[in-house]
Parts: structure tokens; sequence; C-alpha cells
């Protein structure tokens, strides 16, 4: 980008287990600056023990490293019927750069589809976002069923068509 003050240098790599506390810092800020709706489930320590202990232990973790400082987390996982987008977060500060898309493609690029995710209702830039790429609302909920209590969305991008 051209203009717009030093170039970064960018990589996408897989987590490392030595990782945990910049990814929960992302998780935690990000929560913080872009959710403020939300409730937390846990506090920040109980996020870090979850992230080091069962995030990247399942091993389906990205993260974006921006000048050797982890900035964007991307976590997936796979069943039966369809992949899951579990994490996508962009530490504040770092949004707004294509990191997030970066992580997203990236996603579209790893995992058969269909590809879900859920969001929060009332996030409406993660709504947009996930909009501009092709997800569309497979059905709302009261959000009884997450931790925070609050209403979410679920989203799907399907299987591309082969018969096109």
């Amino acid at each position: 980008m051209a203009g717009f003050g030093p170039q970064m240098d960018t990589a996408l790599r897989p987590a490392a287990p030595s990782d945990a506390s910049a990814i929960a810092e992302v998780l935690v800020e990000s929560r913080r600056a872009f959710l403020p709706f939300l409730p937390f489930a846990h506090p920040p320590h109980e996020v870090r023990r979850w992230v080091a202990e069962h995030l990247i232990a399942f091993g389906r973790v990205t993260v974006t490293e921006q000048d050797g400082k982890v900035v964007a987390v991307l976590a997936t996982s796979e069943d039966e019927a369809q992949s899951w987008i579990d994490q996508l977060y962009v530490l504040p500060g770092y949004e707004r750069r294509g990191l997030g898309s970066q992580l997203l493609e990236h996603a579209h690029a790893i995992l058969p589809r269909p590809i879900r995710l859920y969001t929060f209702q009332a996030n409406a830039g993660a709504r947009q976002f996930y909009e501009r790429f092709g997800y569309q609302v497979i059905k709302l909920t009261d959000g009884q069923l997450n931790e925070e209590k609050c209403p979410d969305v679920l989203y799907e991008i399907a299987a591309e068509r082969t018969d096109a």
C-alpha cells in the first residue's frame, strides 16, 4: 500500500504453542474493542488457558504475523456435514488492512464447502464482512445456546456448483 506508511512484513503461519498469549490477546482485545455489547463469559486468564490447552492443541489455528507480532487469528474445524470457521479476529489497530480478508480467503482455500460460522446479530461489521464474501444467513437464534446469551446468526457459504 504505497503512501500509507512503512511497508509491513506480513505472513500467515500455523499457530505454535508459544503463540498462546498473543492469540489470547487478539481474542480478548478484539471483543473488548469491537463487541462492547457482549458480556465476557470468561476472564482473560481463562481465555489464555483455553487458547493454550484447547484451541492451539486442536491444531487448526492460523495466525497473521506482522513484523513479528501476532495481529490476527483464524481457527477452523470440520465435521461430517460441513467445515466451520470457529474464530476469526483481528487485533484492534490492525483492522481494515485486509488481514481478515486474507484469513478468510485462506480458510476458503483449505476447507471443503459448505463452510459455516456464527457471529452475533449485533455485530454489524462482521455481518457485512461475511456477506461481502457470499455468506448467506441460515438462521437467527436467541443466543440461549452460546455462552454470552446474545442473539447470534448462523452463516453459510454453500458448496460451489459444478454444473454451471
